[in-house]
């Protein structure tokens, strides 16, 4: 569990659930499907990444990352969205996200981990195909003080060294990006060939992981038509309440 100690103390006197997020964000949907689905108030601290407010010392001091989303959860501090909707799960009722058997769990838990371990592929992906992601490299001063304070994920650093060099990612990184993008919605693909949901017989954790990966990817124009079973799929989700809540309310008018 990604529960740390905030340098900014601040938060630590923060009353009930606080979310710091971005509306396009695909962690950031995943802890707002979470809360909406628990049907838990929460307090929204939007962070706008165009003006790099996540590099912040203030901010940075909540989240060594950098990075959004960060639940503060009456002075509890999560940083890992993985992590944040399974406290979430475990700490509130009722409406439990997760199967009831062991093996099943186990089954959601693989699904979640299996989005966690590959975001740097997706963000490679989007920050490789997407017009307005594309413009956000940061200059020189804003990397040296990226350097200097995130000191807390070395991958994660070496994404934004990646694709902050002059030629930004190379096709090689982004076609090895591509293939385990593929490689996973070839799993997800198969498994909703024979069921409605990733995990056991209702909608879970696992599905909350990986929706918001459809959602982000579609902007960058990949190609789900190779995917036929994930429509359904895709579809049922969409008629849950907490999908125009947590995702449709947040997004950006050019992207809804």
């Amino acid at each position: 569990m990604a529960i740390i100690i905030p340098k900014n103390k601040s938060v630590e006197n923060f009353i009930g659930l606080h979310l710091y997020h971005t509306g396009f964000s695909n962690c950031s949907m995943r802890v707002r499907i979470a809360l909406e689905e628990k049907g838990l108030p929460w307090t929204s601290h939007l962070i706008d990444l165009s003006k790099g407010e996540n590099l912040t010392l203030d901010y940075i001091g909540i989240n060594p990352n950098a990075v959004v989303p960060t639940l503060v959860d009456n002075g509890v501090v999560i940083i890992d969205s993985a992590d944040i909707i399974d406290y979430l799960d475990k700490t509130y009722s009722p409406t439990s996200l997760r199967p009831q058997s062991e093996t099943e769990q186990q089954q959601m838990y693989n699904w979640i981990y299996l989005a966690r371990d590959n975001h740097l592929s997706i963000k490679t992906y989007m920050y490789g195909n997407t017009a307005s992601l594309k413009k956000m490299k940061r200059t020189a001063l804003q990397m040296a003080n990226y350097r200097e304070n995130q000191t807390f994920d070395a991958a994660l650093l070496d994404f934004h060294e990646r694709f902050n060099a002059n030629d930004g990612f190379t096709q090689k990184e982004l076609a090895a990006a591509t293939a385990v993008i593929n490689c996973c919605f070839d799993k997800i693909n198969q498994r909703l060939k024979d069921h409605t949901w990733l995990a056991g017989d209702s909608f879970s954790l696992a599905d909350i992981a990986w929706l918001p990966q459809l959602i982000i990817l579609n902007v960058a124009h990949y190609p789900f038509d190779h995917y036929p079973h994930l429509e359904q799929w895709k579809n049922n989700i969409m008629q849950r309440p907490s999908f125009q809540k947590a995702i449709l309310d947040w997004l950006p008018p050019t992207q809804k």
